[in-house]
Formats: structure tokens, C-alpha cells, sequence
């Protein structure tokens, strides 16, 4: 059973909206939509953790794990979803049950036509506390402050995946940035200085 959710008013502007996952093979599966422009704070969306009985089949949790980022998808339409990538300290076994949740929820994503894009624990932690040993705790506070939020988001798992989002949308404005700078480097070596295009007369028709 996929939760609802309350639909979102559009906004003003253009603003990227991300959907950041953070899956799990037994726990809770955490989400959170954000949306950023680059010129101010965050908004927080919606958040939250799904978890399942421990008696459900790991097939019936990828099933409904896909039906909940489906129903996210389908009501906030976010611009790209960010997943959380497999630990690599992760013995066998779990790396690759994990890697399969993962691969429902951009499953979710590709039958939206939405990009996905994935960062290890150590790049969202990096790009959200400029740390990339940051305890969950020190997560949570950065996502609050980032966020303008009056209390830490709980749980942690929600908060892991408000981080992803965060993550995703800092690492999206600066490949704008990046792109944008070297467009008139481009221009200015592509035509050399001083160079302007011949001119070509042609005959007058008699």
C-alpha cells in the first residue's frame, strides 16, 4: 500500500526539485524532496522512512519499495532523483540485495523519463558537512541548518536521504556553473583574434 501524500502547489520560478533515496535491504528506506534555485535556502517538500514487517519477503519489499518511489515520483514530479550508492564495506551478500533495491528505485525513475544520479555516503557527507566522516547526527544537524528546519528531521534515514537531495542539488548548481564558465572560453578560442569571416561578392544577374 503506497502512503499518499498532499499535492504540492506549483512554485514561481524555476527551481530544481530532487527526490533523494536512501534504500535499505532490512531497515527503513528513507525519502525527501527538495526543491533549490541557487540563490536561496532549500525547501523541504516532504520527507520520510517506509519500512516493512521483517516477516515480508525481500521480493514483496522491492515490490512496494518500487510502488512508493512511484507514488513520490508521480505527485511531486521531482526534476532528478539521487540514490544513495552501495557501501563498499558491505559484506557480499547485502551489497548486492542493496544493489538490487537500488535498482527498483531507478527502475521508478526510468519509467518516468527522470534522471537518476548516484553519490557514495562519503560524497554527500562531503558535500553536506564538508566532512566526509560525519556521524548521522552531525548529518541530521547540517541537513536542519540547510534546510531552515526548527528541529532535526527523524529518522535518520529520512534525514541520509534530505542529504542525498542536498547533495545532488549543490553538485547540479556547480556543474551549471562550471559549464557556463567555459562556454565563453569556447567562443574565444574557437575564433581566434582578429579573424573576421571573408566576404563573398557575387555577380549581379544582367
Amino acid at each position: 500500500m503506497v502512503p499518499q501524500f498532499p499535492q504540492q502547489a506549483a512554485t514561481n520560478g524555476r527551481r530544481l526539485r530532487v527526490l533523494g533515496v536512501d534504500p535499505a535491504v532490512a531497515g527503513a528506506t528513507g525519502f525527501g524532496v527538495i526543491e533549490a534555485d541557487g540563490s536561496s535556502a532549500p525547501r523541504l517538500m516532504h520527507f520520510g522512512a517506509w519500512k516493512l514487517p521483517a516477516s515480508v519477503t525481500f521480493a514483496v519489499r522491492l515490490r512496494e519499495i518500487h510502488f512508493l518511489v512511484s507514488g513520490i515520483v508521480e505527485q511531486f514530479a521531482p526534476d532528478a532523483v539521487a540514490v544513495e550508492s552501495v557501501f563498499t564495506a558491505l559484506n557480499a551478500g547485502t551489497a548486492l540485495k542493496l544493489a538490487e533495491v537500488r535498482g527498483v528505485v531507478l527502475l521508478a525513475a526510468a519509467q518516468a523519463q527522470i534522471p537518476a544520479h548516484s553519490y557514495s555516503p562519503r560524497e554527500v557527507k562531503a558535500n553536506v558537512t564538508g566532512y566526509g566522516n560525519a556521524s548521522k547526527q552531525q548529518v541530521q544537524q547540517m541537513v536542519k541548518a540547510l534546510l531552515g528546519l526548527a528541529e532535526r528531521p527523524e529518522p535518520s534515514d529520512a534525514a541520509d536521504a534530505l542529504a542525498v537531495a542536498l547533495c545532488h542539488a549543490q553538485m547540479s548548481r556547480m556543474r551549471e556553473r562550471l559549464a557556463a564558465s567555459a562556454t565563453p572560453h569556447r567562443l574565444a578560442k574557437a575564433t581566434p583574434p582578429g579573424l573576421r569571416p571573408a566576404r563573398i561578392s557575387l555577380p549581379r544577374a544582367r
